[in-house]
């Protein structure tokens, strides 16, 4: 006995369990039966861990490898990205987030993933405190392609959107009847009149006639229309064209377009909505305009389309779309925007585009947000200590000086130049003209 002892501890305990099962077969050389399968099953139920156990990878819309993916983005070379599809995959299922030897097919373009990264990388230096984030999104579709960050630790602050906020205004305004032509008298102070001037989504009264709303540049007394007051963005215009046609109602419009809170709370509808005070994150803010590129028709933004486990069973998602807004009206928007582009230093990116400068109060944040036909992309800058405590004024970025940052600085020569790289060699496409008979002239807002 204390011979065969000795020998058990010479094989050693793994060695010992084959040996065993061996002589359990042995001792039932007849069962081929429900005993037999039972020790296969144990073998298969918990199979010891193997340190060959093949990594997850990330993989790009053509199925190449874009990197090996734990779940952890701290040593990313896509951070942004990775946590992107970290949540993504929380929120499908959290199991999946453990789980090796899982291919993540995503709907990563890569040549688009670098246009931004470039264009990002020749304005904001990564050991700059100041954070640039794009998203690229096809219109139609929601698929993303591109996420590209400044840091390398991931994502940059959420912000709030300013005057990219703007364009939900004026699309409420021409699903309610308004044309372009029409306007208000307007001076460079804009005060409530009283505290129902604006109604929430709750019917509560949450006008301030306590605060003045100023512009930022002053042009004096003037007439401003539609048109006029959305491409020289002017706040207190904007301010009343929100009070005209509804707060509530234009928070409603944002939410119909894909806007939403960067936290997951629900929209803030104060007076100041159309001024763009919700904090947002570029994926909304792109999504969001990625539906008047593609006239009304709204996407659930998506970055994984299939999960394929070691076993070769896969999950797929499939886009999520729906028609949220009159397709004219959409054209009428874009016919606004184009404008905006045009008449900026960031025209001609080699397609029909439009955009919209987010310029934020106090410069906290800057942002661009635009689009062609086939793709929507929106930047969004802030400094990663906190916008309020460090705006973007009188600071270096990108190794040059800025007295402040708007939206069409740094934010703007990143978009234009990601913008005109992604479109390069693609089918060219434009927009559909406005509807000129029920948009153009004006209607019951005219100039006197």
């Amino acid at each position: 006995m204390k011979a065969l002892l000795a020998f058990l501890a010479f094989l050693g305990v793994a060695a010992v369990g084959a040996l065993v099962a061996v002589l359990l077969i042995v001792r039932n050389p007849a069962d081929s039966g429900p005993g037999q399968e039972r020790v296969a099953s144990a073998s298969t139920a918990a199979p010891s861990p193997s340190p060959m156990s093949r990594k997850s990878v990330l993989v790009d819309v053509e199925g190449a490898v874009i990197e090996e993916f734990s779940g952890d983005c701290a040593d990313s070379g896509y951070p942004y990205l990775c946590r992107y599809v970290s949540e993504r995959l929380v929120a499908e299922d959290p199991r999946l987030l453990a789980g090796d030897g899982l291919t993540i097919q995503t709907t990563i373009d890569q040549r688009l993933q670098r246009a931004a990264q470039r264009a990002i990388d020749a304005h904001v230096h990564r050991d700059d405190p100041q954070v640039a984030t794009q998203v690229m999104i096809v219109p139609g579709e929601g698929a993303i392609r591109a996420m590209a960050t400044s840091r390398g630790d991931g994502d940059g602050p959420a912000s709030q959107q300013g005057t990219t906020a703007m364009p939900y205004t004026l699309a409420t305004a021409l699903t309610a009847g308004l044309r372009y032509d029409d306007g208000f008298p307007i001076s460079d102070e804009y005060r409530a009149q009283d505290f129902a001037a604006f109604k929430n989504c709750a019917d509560e009264a949450v006008g301030d006639p306590t605060h003045s709303i100023v512009n930022r540049e002053k042009a004096g007394d003037r007439f401003a229309t539609l048109r006029s007051g959305t491409q020289e963005m002017v706040n207190t215009f904007s301010m009343r064209l929100e009070e005209k046609v509804g707060l509530c109602e234009t928070v409603k419009m944002a939410e119909l377009l894909g806007l939403r809170r960067a936290d997951g709370m629900r929209l803030q509808d104060f007076e100041m909505f159309t001024l763009g005070i919700n904090e947002a994150d570029p994926v909304s803010v792109a999504n969001s305009y990625a539906s008047l590129a593609s006239r009304g028709t709204f996407c659930e933004p998506m970055v994984i389309t299939e999960i394929r486990d070691g076993s070769g069973a896969t999950r797929s998602f499939q886009p999520r779309c729906r028609q949220v807004l009159d397709p004219a009206v959409a054209d009428a928007v874009t016919g606004v925007l184009s404008d905006v582009l045009a008449r900026s230093a960031l025209k001609s990116v080699g397609r029909e585009a439009a955009g919209m400068p987010g310029a934020v109060d106090g410069f906290t944040a800057a942002w661009y947000a635009g689009y062609t036909p086939g793709l929507a992309s929106a930047v969004s800058l802030g400094d990663s200590r906190g916008g309020y405590r460090y705006p973007l004024v009188d600071v270096t970025i990108g190794g040059r000086h800025y007295p402040q940052v708007d939206g069409t600085s740094v934010p703007g020569l990143v978009w234009k130049e990601a913008m005109a790289e992604a479109v390069r060699g693609t089918p060219e496409t434009g927009f559909v003209r406005p509807d000129a008979g029920r948009f153009g002239g004006c209607r019951d807002a005219c100039p006197n």
